[in-house]
């Protein structure tokens, strides 16, 4: 016997029509809708909420810890130092020698972001550190705190998500005070 399968209709998205995330992505973690439209966009689309947002809306740390760990993030994204990496086509050269290279290419860019990574990580008492190796796997990498604690942990050693949570604060709140962030300002580290 054979099953007839119902007719499938496509249903224009409208204003007036909920576009829901699939169960497969709630499955990853806290997803929230926006409050407004984005500028392109006539609906309000949904986010994934990071570590960063859901510890600073528990009142774990302050805006200025917040801050300071969105700007290590984007100097780590800008550093390329995630471990999954597609190839940067703005540097790939048909034609052209290495010396007729211009002073503000990506290569200066990219190194002066990983020295900003590295003096950061320094601050916070190295990578072989707790605060350290947090900020490298949970804050560059992003990972989730949990991942880190019950796999990498510190120098290889299990910690409690209590503690992992404890080491990420520490972290954060040297990291603000390395960037030069009060407990509410949000200044851009250069």
């Amino acid at each position: 016997m054979t099953r007839r399968h119902p007719r499938r209709v496509a249903v224009p998205i409208s204003e007036n029509v909920t576009v829901m995330p699939t169960p497969e992505r709630r499955n990853h973690g806290i997803v929230e809708r926006l409050e407004r439209p984005i500028a392109d966009e006539s609906a309000r689309p949904y986010r994934a909420v990071d570590t960063l947002a859901t510890m600073e809306r528990r009142g774990s740390i302050t805006a200025g810890m917040r801050q300071a760990g969105e700007d290590f993030r984007a100097r780590f994204a800008t550093a390329q130092l995630d471990p999954l990496r597609a190839p940067d086509w703005s540097r790939l050269r048909v034609g052209i020698s290495s010396r007729s290279r211009a002073g503000d290419e990506p290569g200066l860019r990219i190194e002066g972001a990983r020295d900003v990574v590295w003096r950061a990580i320094l601050a916070v008492g190295g990578i072989g550190s707790p605060a350290g190796s947090c900020l490298w796997h949970v804050v560059g990498w992003e990972r989730s705190l949990k991942e880190w604690a019950l796999e990498q942990g510190w120098s290889g050693r299990r910690v409690s998500q209590e503690a992992a949570s404890g080491i990420l604060i520490a972290a954060l709140g040297a990291l603000a005070a390395h960037f030069g962030m009060g407990r509410d300002c949000d200044l851009s580290i250069s």
